[in-house]
């Protein structure tokens, strides 16, 4: 008789713990993902596609190009979350830096792109290489300002014209860059999980559940650091929709996974194990713009994050919306909000009040003060942008940072082999599918999977079963119920251009 699947849980559903769950129920694993909150995917603010990582000057040129595979991989996992939309790069007149400093970057990244769609042409999901990134002077700009406005552009031309309209050109430095680094839409990333892990039959999803304890069930020497586990005990309690009662049960699994997000060390501590990591809460403002006109770009205006004259992110949804991120303290960062571990303790303690927003909801005035401050700097580069209104709702969350440097932007797994635990610190979104792979890896190793299976060559060739069946009003359908759950104007679950729109249109 075959042997019964090994049996995985994965402890946190957001974008790494979903992600993970899918790839693994896809080999037949008997997968188990336990989530706080009603839906999966619910997390820290997100809203762009770090497709070359070109938001962060201070990164290395490597963590740039690692980005970008990270990105393009992933996408084609989701590939009905993207909204197929340039994004504008400017630096202000009052940064030290200049738009040249940049452009060696930016080569590297076209090369590298190429490169990948030199290993496969279905990489090519940010249009042709040499369109990677371009540049606008001045003169370009005020010949575009006199130009009419389009309903939905086309052409990036088409598309720098609001840019050349609403943007104050006395306040950047010229060129201007404009690269295909995409939107990314957290409603349609939660509704494309939540669709494809109903694909496995394999998939056991438990939302509204809190773990209360991990344990080690079959262990040796687990008095000495350096012991064994093959099997692990979750204990779990489940709101029941039915009766508002909490049912109490627990569950053995071969392998352990810790994807809980920022309170990843919580679990580290039932584990036993020490890490050194930080976590930084943060947060992005939803505000209504009826004067744009039509559709635009997102727009950087970039700065030295913690400073009052911090990047400034003006990302475009559906039918006006915008979200802000102002990377200075009076807007998206907080000066209490990065915070680090100590030898007593794995997790982090972020002050109350914030654990009080990420579990309860931001308080009314504070949320409204900061949302304006947000629309104010925000104006401060595109003038009109005063006449913008709060939605009284905002992304926030508490963002895991391993390690000692505030400034990381990619990181995936560690993996602890002789107990059988892994552990997905991800501080880009993008970088979960990979993450995916090396526990694969791991648990090939440990003899808890097959590897040479066409199940997983199809993850290579991005054959995602639900992708098969489920297109992007289905997407659409339930990313707007999600939106709604979450007290988020139903607009903002929509893209204006989907990505295999536009592939199938450049054909």
């Amino acid at each position: 008789m075959p042997q019964p699947a090994k049996r995985v849980g994965i402890l946190g559903g957001g974008t790494a713990g979903a992600t993970i769950a899918i790839r693994l129920a896809a080999l037949g694993l008997e997968t188990y993902v336990f989530e706080k909150k009603q839906s999966l995917i619910d997390g820290p603010p997100m809203c762009h596609l770090h497709a070359g990582g070109n938001l962060y000057r201070e990164i290395p040129d490597e963590d740039c190009v690692a980005l970008l595979k990270q990105c393009i991989d992933i996408l084609r996992l989701y590939p009905y979350t993207i909204d197929v939309r340039p994004t504008v790069f400017a630096v202000p007149t009052r940064d030290e830096g200049l738009p040249e400093d940049l452009l060696p970057r930016l080569d590297i990244l076209t090369d590298a792109y190429r490169e990948l769609i030199a290993q496969d042409p279905n990489n090519k999901v940010l249009g042709e290489p040499e369109d990677y990134y371009q540049l606008y002077n001045h003169e370009q700009l005020l010949a575009l300002a006199e130009r009419e406005q389009v309903a939905i552009p086309r052409t990036v031309d088409e598309w720098m014209i609001p840019v050349a309209k609403y943007l104050d050109l006395n306040k950047v430095k010229f060129p201007l860059i404009v690269v295909q680094e995409y939107g990314w839409n957290i409603f349609r990333l939660a509704a494309s999980a939540q669709l494809a892990l109903a694909e496995y039959e394999h998939a056991h999803v438990f939302t509204d559940t809190t773990v209360t304890q991990v344990m080690p069930v079959d262990c040796e020497n687990c008095t000495n650091a350096d012991h064994h586990v093959t099997k692990w005990r979750i204990d779990y309690q489940s709101a029941s929709s039915s009766t508002e009662a909490v049912q109490e049960d627990a569950i053995e699994v071969d392998y352990l996974i810790n994807a809980c997000g920022f309170r990843t060390g919580v679990i580290d501590d039932m584990v036993g194990v020490a890490v050194t990591r930080m976590v930084e809460f943060k947060s992005s403002y939803i505000t209504h713009w009826g004067e744009a006109g039509g559709q635009i770009p997102e727009i950087i205006v970039y700065g030295n994050r913690g400073t009052p004259e911090g990047m400034a992110q003006l990302t475009p949804y559906p039918d006006g919306y915008f979200q802000i991120h102002g990377m200075s303290h009076a807007i998206t960062l907080f000066d209490d909000g990065l915070v680090a571990s100590n030898t007593d303790s794995a997790q982090p303690k972020l002050p109350q009040q914030y654990v009080h927003y990420i579990e309860d909801g931001w308080d009314k005035a504070p949320l409204q003060a900061r949302s304006q401050q947000a629309i104010d700097y925000v104006a401060q580069f595109v003038p009109t942008f005063h006449s913008a209104r709060s939605v009284g709702n905002a992304l926030y969350g508490g963002q895991q940072i391993p390690g000692e440097d505030d400034t990381l932007r990619v990181a995936d797994v560690s993996l602890y082999a002789d107990i059988r635990y892994a552990r997905a610190e991800n501080v880009k979104a993008s970088s979960t599918l990979i993450a995916a792979d090396q526990i694969v890896n791991e648990l090939a190793e440990l003899g808890l999977v097959t590897t040479d299976t066409p199940a997983n060559r199809h993850r290579y060739a991005h054959k995602w079963p639900y992708l098969a069946h489920n297109d992007s009003l289905t997407i659409d359908s339930v990313a707007r119920e999600l939106a709604e759950q979450r007290g988020f104007p139903m607009a903002m679950a929509g893209v204006n251009h989907g990505i295999r729109e536009a592939i199938l249109s450049s054909l």
